[in-house]
């Protein structure tokens, strides 16, 4: 392609259908929560979302291999990539934000103190205290206690910040184009992510089985599964990503120096790494 074009995609149906699957997943989610029904919704809608974006990408990689993409279409791809992040950064931001109003301002203020301590008259015997064991409403019952994050999350932060050196090393090495090393420590990038979502998974499992941290255990219960839970999702859509990155470095994809799709996931799971540290300060430890 010359360096004066521009390439123009052909008219794709992938946006239309993403939207449509997205919106199903959402309102069967909704539904699910409000009636503890549609999770037939739910699934439909997930597995329409995961068939777009797999043929969508399937298109973007055959139209990058056949050499139709330019420098312009690269800028094109690095703001998009950049302005979905920026989004997910506000997203994250929302649930923190939220997490430290109760923490810093409704708590206290139900506890008496502050410029709304009149608020404790709704619940006289209310002690202010985080984390909240013991819900003001006697309705609610509470969590009985709450993780040590010294342990399983200790351990989890320790794999994705090793994850994040092991895929950086990877990155450095595909540049220099030393083709098995950067498989190798992709490799390894992989199996962790794998690591963490498996002990998530024991984590939740202990939380409802021994711990009574439940969506319904209060505010502490609601904010704890808000934040770790989309957090977790984004580690399998990450540990996903780069598994078919691995793929494709495989097929021999990627040359190193011009490899966006290798480096668009590596934004992603450094993105992914940093709000887990935010998430293990401001949840497990503070």
């Amino acid at each position: 392609m010359s360096s004066g074009s521009y390439y123009v995609p052909a008219t794709s149906r992938w946006p239309i259908l993403g939207s449509l699957a997205l919106g199903a997943m959402m309102i069967g989610l909704g539904i699910k929560l409000v009636y503890d029904t549609g999770l037939p919704l739910v699934f439909i809608g997930v597995v329409g979302v995961v068939a777009v974006m797999g043929l969508w990408f399937r298109d973007v990689v055959i139209e990058s291999q056949g050499g139709l993409y330019d420098a312009q279409m690269d800028r094109s791809f690095r703001w998009g990539m950049g302005w979905f992040i920026f989004s997910e950064v506000m997203f994250f931001a929302a649930f923190f934000g939220a997490l430290f109003y109760v923490r810093v301002f409704a708590v206290p203020w139900l506890g008496g103190e502050g410029a709304k301590g009149v608020s404790a008259l709704l619940w006289p015997d209310f002690v202010a205290q985080w984390p909240l064991l013991s819900p003001p409403d006697a309705s609610i019952v509470g969590p009985q206690q709450v993780f040590s994050p010294w342990q399983l999350p200790l351990v989890n932060t320790l794999i994705l910040i090793t994850s994040s050196i092991t895929l950086t090393i990877a990155h450095e090495a595909l540049k220099e184009g030393h083709r098995k090393t950067c498989r190798n420590w992709l490799t390894g990038t992989v199996l962790l992510g794998i690591c963490f979502i498996f002990i998530q998974g024991v984590e939740y499992y202990e939380a409802y089985a021994h711990y009574g941290i439940t969506l319904e255990a209060g505010i502490f219960g609601a904010t704890f599964f808000i934040l770790t839970g989309f957090h977790g999702v984004h580690v399998i859509i990450g540990t996903l990503i780069l598994a078919i990155i691995l793929m494709r470095i495989h097929k021999g994809h990627f040359a190193h120096e011009n490899h966006f799709g290798f480096e668009a996931s590596c934004w992603y799971w450094h993105f992914v790494d940093v709000v887990w540290v935010g998430l293990f300060i401001f949840v497990y430890v503070l």
